[in-house]
């Protein structure tokens, strides 16, 4: 955490206080906590970003990974990071070998590299040109992940320093930081804590609570000016998604999914079968809306869209809930000027199926396209502006008005030469069958590249999201054109 918290704070210098001692033994552990941890990132008590940690057992040692992206202004200086880290480390911390992507301020760059006896060799890639670099080092170097849990290892006692020398991936230097340990206090959420400090940033206090376990709860820049929290999946959900479905450039190469082998002529595909790998079954296996989904062993599971889907899949659905008629919070189906233009554009129209493409083809001509939610189906009617999201619930109220049952549905699509983003459409029960609509993209039926993954329109149903974004590959197994 130290590492990417040291990326989006350095150049703010404001002045520091110094610390009273203690005494007191508090003990040790033996391993870092093996476990997945997950931070809100707030300055001035504002949401600016989010982090994921991660540490794994390996047989010599530990993988501790880390990705996360942030959006900071303080006074005059401003921010913007994004960065996925990966580092092999030895069973007491040292670093071996490491992998790390980073943006910061739109230039991107990627540095690997392993340690070898005294020196760390060192491969850096910026706009395809790549260049070599060596540090010699004397005596053992941590990466930054493992600060907070480099005293609790050790047998420590209140008012102990440990001084550490620490690899930093954005300047490519070996620093040297001090991390004392100022005593038990309790976060600032009540939690019962081990209280840090160390003095990776110029001029600024940085404290870190840690619970007896290793776990960071919480970091503090300047008594609170940058803080970073840990918190439960779920509530970082919400705040997840909505960046994720929005395309922001913020969380862009966070939530990108990556895909080989590339995906030619996507536009003229018919069908296509996949295989997701880390798959998180705290996302549901969705079938229907022209897709088939098998789970497989080790975290697998394969889509299957378009012409792929096996014919004795394709089976009438059963009658549709009442639900996916009735307005609903965001989808004011029975608001007047919704209920009149669902009637203007079925006018003339002889089935539901026209109607459908009716209504997906004037919301994507009703609507500009933005990055930012143009908010609810009644108030996009009246902006004319708003993301995926604002496209499908305006698409699903318009349909419900005109009698067509349907639901609002997200998941990943293709974007041509890069990979799958997150999105969100429509479904609509046609005939006997839950048809994919994409009113963003004016399709009906959907391409074959929309993998649906969830249902439903309300935060708590996009939540899940935030089990597999940033984890998740895609393998194309099969096209067809």
């Amino acid at each position: 955490m130290n590492i990417f918290l040291r990326i989006i704070v350095a150049g703010i210098l404001v002045l520091w206080g110094g610390h009273s001692a203690f005494a007191d033994p508090l003990g040790k552990i033996d391993a870092p906590p093996l476990s997945e941890r997950w931070f809100g990132i707030y300055v001035n008590s504002e949401r600016v970003g989010f982090y994921r940690q991660k540490t794994d057992k390996t047989e010599d040692g530990y993988r501790m990974e880390g990705n996360g992206s942030v959006r900071m202004k303080v006074m005059t200086f401003s921010k913007e990071a994004s960065m996925r880290e990966t580092y092999l480390v030895s069973k007491s911390l040292t670093l071996r070998s490491f992998d790390v992507d980073q943006t910061i301020n739109g230039s991107s760059s990627h540095v690997s590299g392993k340690v070898s006896g005294n020196i760390i060799h060192i491969k850096t890639e910026v706009n395809g040109k790549i260049t070599d670099k060596t540090l010699k080092i004397k005596g053992e170097v941590y990466p930054g992940p493992a600060l907070n849990i480099y005293p609790l290892m050790r047998t420590i006692a209140v008012g102990s320093s440990h001084k550490i020398q620490m690899f930093d991936p954005e300047e490519l230097k070996i620093k040297e930081v001090q991390i004392t340990v100022l005593g038990e206090e309790k976060t600032t959420d009540g939690l019962p804590a081990i209280k840090l400090r160390n003095n990776l940033y110029p001029f600024v206090n940085n404290d870190i609570w840690v619970d007896r376990q290793g776990n960071t709860l919480e970091e503090s820049v300047r008594d609170g000016l940058v803080t970073t929290k840990a918190e439960p999946p779920k509530t970082l959900g919400t705040f997840i998604s909505d960046w994720a479905l929005a395309k922001k450039d913020l969380i862009y190469d966070f939530s990108l999914v990556r895909v080989q082998p590339p995906i030619k002529d996507a536009k003229k595909l018919t069908g296509l079968s996949v295989e997701i790998s880390e798959w998180n079954d705290a996302v549901p296996l969705l079938q229907g809306g022209g897709q088939q989904v098998e789970k497989r062993n080790n975290g697998r599971v394969t889509f299957k869209t378009g012409s792929l889907v096996p014919k004795s899949s394709e089976f009438a659905s059963l009658k549709p809930a009442e639900s996916y008629l009735k307005p609903a919070d965001k989808i004011e189906s029975d608001a007047p000027e919704i209920v009149a233009m669902a009637k203007v554009l079925a006018s003339g129209v002889s089935n539901q199926e026209e109607q459908a493409k009716a209504i997906a083809s004037w919301t994507a001509e009703w609507l500009n396209d933005t990055i930012e939610d143009g908010g609810s189906a009644a108030e996009s009617f009246k902006s004319k502006i708003g993301n995926c999201q604002t496209h499908a619930r305006l698409y699903t109220a318009v349909a419900r008005a005109a009698g067509i049952p349907t639901r609002f549905v997200s998941g990943l699509v293709h974007q041509e030469g890069k990979g799958f983003l997150y999105h969100s459409w429509a479904e609509s029960f046609l005939g006997d069958r839950w048809v994919s609509v994409d009113p963003t993209y004016n399709q009906l039926p959907a391409d074959p590249t929309h993998l649906k993954l969830l249902e439903g329109h309300l935060p708590e149903d996009m939540a899940p999201i935030i089990a597999i974004i940033g984890r998740i590959k895609i393998t194309v197994l099969e096209t067809a054109y």
